[in-house]
Formats: C-alpha cells, structure tokens, sequence
C-alpha cells in the first residue's frame, strides 16, 4: 500500500526577429547567486500546473498531479490501477527510466511565450511517507491537495535546462541546492497588474531602454519579474527584444518588489522620457482598487 499524505490508501499495482536580452545593470556589485538554470528548473517544475511524464516510448501530460520536495524530488499522483500506473511499477529502481518535462511559459499575453523548457530524467520509487519529515507546511499542504491515489518520487539524475534551442546540463548538486525563484509562483499576478493598473510606473520604467528600441516599438510590456528585476519587451512589427531592469539589490519577495521598483523609478526620473512608450491603442488603465499597502507597486 501507498499511503497518501491525507491518510487515504492506494493500492499499488522564439518570434521572427530578435530575441536578445539586454540587461540595465544597477550600481553595485552583484551577489553571488545559485545556479541560474538551476533556479529555472526548480521554478518551472514547482510552479507549472502540469508536467509530461515519459515512460519509454509513452507519454502521459499529468495535470494538477505533482509536487517537488525541498530536496527536489518530483512527487507524482497516478493511480496505480491503470496503464501508466503498470508502467511505473515496471520502472522502479531503473535508472534513467522516468522524464518529466516541463515547458516555462512567459505569463502574459505576447508572442512567443515560451522562456524555457526543462527535462529531468531520474529513478522512480514508491514515494517514502519519511520524506514528509523534511517538508515545510507549503509542501505539505500541496501534498495533501494530490488526487488521492498512489504517490510516486522521481529521484532526479539528470536535469536539463533549454533556452532559444541552446541547452545546458544543471548538476544535480547545484539542482538540490537551488530554490525557486522567491516571486516565481506570484509572477503572473505582479505582471497583470503592473499592465492593468499601473501604466505610469511602466512608461516611466520605458525610460530605462535604449530610446532607439521604445521609438521603433508598437509597444512595452513587462514580461518577467523575479529576484534580480524585471523584464520589459520592446515588440515591433518584425520581432521584439527584451531587455532586463535591474535591482539595486536582490529582493527576497512579494514585499520587497515595491522597493526594487522605486530604485529603478529613481534612475529613471532624471532621464529625458523616449519618444514611444505607450501601447498602440491600448485603453486606459483601471484603477487600482486595493489599499496602498496591499497593491503591492509603487504610487508615482
């Protein structure tokens, strides 16, 4: 029997153009920082909704059916009465045997979304209910919201990141030791509201790029926010470049966000505003209808 964490048994049986990333460097030295593909796989395989799993030549696409543990095991929810759930068992213990795949997606509305993708290929065990020892009350609640039915880990061994068609092997040292990035599972609800509710902070923050591309740019848009800074993408009819804002200084969550973007609405407010930072026909902006300490972003 495996024994899910509820307590509840289960039997066991780019775009055409250009897609360089410019970055803005902040004063200052930056910190020394994990592995970068390493936080990718870590990001990407903890906050995406569902996963390909491979099982020699057959694939499954599990939704909602999977956690990564702080060690970074892969936990997996199949029931083991069906045909993946057979495969499974055939593969216990073979090294190599299990591949989950994951496709990182840019989380708004632009071409050409795809940021990354990532492959680990590991070992696959009947999950140990020991491991739950070393869980924090996250994990463990993700845990608990499975289907219930049988729980897997998938012990990693080999785990890839690919970007624009370039892939680079994470050590699996490096994987363990990473986490994933502090505003990777909020990303898509700063990012939504930066555009909907916030369009001075981002014209402003259109001051930041190189005037050649916002002139030439049908439109900016903010397309990554994470620990480091955030990303605006200059889009033109031909393709687009994406250039990345910089932090002062790392910030380490939802909270340290509106203090980041006041550091780079600083630099900004001394510079001459570009000639193109609004979008081509885009409505107002609504109003933001939260507190000032629960919006999140900066008045300006």
């Amino acid at each position: 029997m495996a024994l899910h964490p509820a307590g509840r048994p289960a039997e066991l049986a780019h775009a055409a153009g250009v897609d360089a990333t410019a970055e803005v460097p902040a004063a200052g030295a930056p910190e020394a920082s994990p592995d970068p593909n390493a936080v990718t796989a870590r990001s990407a395989l903890s906050t995406s909704s569902s996963l390909r799993l491979g099982l020699g030549d057959s694939t499954v696409d599990l939704i909602d059916s999977h956690v990564v543990l702080p060690d970074g095991q892969v936990v997996l929810a199949i029931d083991a009465m069906t045909r993946t759930g057979g495969l499974l068992v055939a593969a216990r213990g073979r090294p190599g045997a299990v591949r989950l795949d994951v496709t990182q997606l840019v989380p708004v509305a632009v071409r050409s979304r795809v940021r990354a993708k990532v492959s680990m290929r590991g070992i696959v065990r009947r999950f140990d209910p020991a491991s739950l020892d070393s869980c924090d009350g996250d994990t463990l609640l993700s845990l608990l919201d499975l289907p219930p039915v049988a729980l897997w880990a998938v012990e990693p061994a080999d785990v890839r990141v690919t970007r624009d068609d370039s892939e680079a092997t994470t050590s699996i040292t490096a994987y363990r030791a990473a986490r994933p990035d502090p505003l990777a599972a909020t990303e898509a609800v700063h990012l939504q509201h930066l555009s909907r509710h916030h369009r001075d902070v981002l014209d402003r923050l259109a001051t930041l790029v190189d005037p050649a591309l916002t002139a030439a740019s049908t439109r900016v848009v903010p397309v990554a926010v994470d620990t480091a800074g955030v990303v605006l993408r200059a889009e033109a009819l031909g393709g687009y470049v994406d250039v990345r804002l910089a932090f002062a200084r790392p910030i380490t969550g939802s909270a340290g966000l509106p203090e980041g973007l006041r550091t780079l609405l600083a630099e900004a407010a001394g510079r001459r505003p570009s000639r193109a930072t609004v979008d081509v026909g885009r409505p107002p902006a609504a109003p933001c209808d939260l507190p000032a300490t629960a919006c999140g972003l900066p008045i300006v």
